[in-house]
């Protein structure tokens, strides 16, 4: 983990080089009511956040450079939503010479469902808003950011959160704050090929109000997931034996449902080893938020 160094901008008492979390997010259930005519999807869907997070290192730099040390990730830094989300933001600056030096320390899987790329996003947003001294607000910033992906507001507002339309119309929500056992089974499940796949449900009637109970509802993509990938299957089987257990967005991570860490903990000690896990807490607070308040 990254930690906060004390370096403060002279003028203005504020950090100049400091790391903030981007963490990950369960979808709780995943319904999908509907297809608009631009092929975007109808969805509501119950977002909680997990003390568990990538980390971003932010330094800020006088030459107007953006500039991202994406570590192990091997596709080009352009095509990072980091680095995207900081080039939407440059246009804001007040100073032009104001640039940046990203460092990304990666914890969460990709393709994991678990909105790695768009927490990397909407920290980076939420970060260089604060570097930067732009003072927008989180509508400006969400906004910004839904212009890169769905998830990226949800984690700009930083609450537990109930969404319908594509993904972008909130609802307040308070889900029980459980522990929950991740498993990961190693294989990467591609977005846009579940959501363009023939054989995807699309027309779960929908609620008249959030489900907070996540049990009650139910995730339209695991079927599909698990007739592709039998090795999402075969980690959801394993794990429904300990726990009530869902797949989470798209795939392909599942999560187990328990009352106390040590119930998960326990679980994990168990994992079969073609599996990784992680044992984390749901909060309905976004530990990204509980950070930015703690910078001066």
């Amino acid at each position: 983990m990254l930690e906060h160094p004390k370096t403060m901008h002279p003028a203005t008492e504020a950090w100049q080089s400091f790391s903030l979390p981007a963490p990950a997010k369960l979808n709780l259930y995943l319904h999908i009511t509907g297809r608009r005519a631009n092929g975007y999807h109808e969805l509501e869907t119950l977002f909680q956040f997990l003390d568990y997070s990538d980390y971003i290192q932010f330094e800020l730099t006088d030459n107007g450079d953006i500039k991202l040390n994406q570590g192990p990730l091997d596709f080009p830094v352009e095509e990072n939503l980091i680095y995207r989300a900081a080039t939407l933001l440059a246009p804001y600056r007040k100073n032009s010479k104001q640039g940046v030096r990203l460092t990304l320390n990666k914890q969460l899987p990709a393709g994991g469902g678990l909105g790695g790329g768009s927490s990397d996003a909407a920290t980076t947003l939420l970060g260089l808003n604060y570097l930067w001294g732009l003072k927008l607000n989180n509508e400006q910033l969400a906004k910004i950011g839904l212009g890169l992906g769905a998830d990226i507001p949800v984690f700009v507002h930083g609450k537990a959160t109930f969404a319908r339309g594509v993904g972008e119309i909130f609802s307040s929500a308070n889900p029980t704050e459980k522990w929950y056992l991740i498993v990961q089974p190693g294989v990467h499940v591609s977005t846009a090929e579940i959501f363009t796949h023939p054989a995807l449900p699309r027309n779960t009637p929908a609620l008249k109000s959030a489900l907070n109970d996540w049990q009650k509802g139910h995730n339209d993509c695991e079927k599909l997931v698990c007739s592709l990938y039998p090795q999402v299957a075969s980690a959801l089987q394993w794990l429904l034996k300990y726990a009530p257990s869902r797949m989470t967005g798209t795939g392909a991570c599942v999560f187990g449902c328990f009352s106390s860490a040590v119930e998960a903990k326990q679980a994990l000690q168990v994992l079969p080893t073609e599996f990784r896990g992680f044992v984390a807490k749901g909060v309905n607070q976004s530990p990204l938020h509980q950070a930015l308040k703690q910078l001066p």
